[in-house]
């Protein structure tokens, strides 16, 4: 079963989250992921958020999406994500 991060972000620093998303690429290429989507928020149709955009990222599996989350190397790469904006991660998984 497939499964997804479903990331919500507002920019703050677009050089550093410009950084940040060079170096998760390969990480998340890696470990068998891939960008699946990103695209601005039109519009919030009910409830409130203040989220700009959208991010997609697809894994085989959640155990998959799990350890990229998980390794080192992508925990080393937090506190620039954290720089470059704030992003709220959800993991899904979606029948095939």
């Amino acid at each position: 079963m497939s499964a997804y991060f479903v990331v919500q972000a507002t920019v703050k620093d677009p050089e550093k989250l410009a950084a940040y998303s060079q170096d998760a690429l390969p990480l998340i290429t890696a470990h068998q992921g891939e960008f699946f989507l990103r695209a601005p928020v039109l519009e919030v149709m009910g409830g409130e958020s203040d989220f700009e955009r959208v991010i997609i990222l697809k894994f085989p599996d959640a155990d998959g999406a799990r350890n990229w989350y998980n390794c080192e190397e992508y925990q080393a790469l937090i506190p620039l994500r954290e720089e470059g904006a704030d992003m709220l991660f959800t993991l899904i998984e979606a029948p095939d």
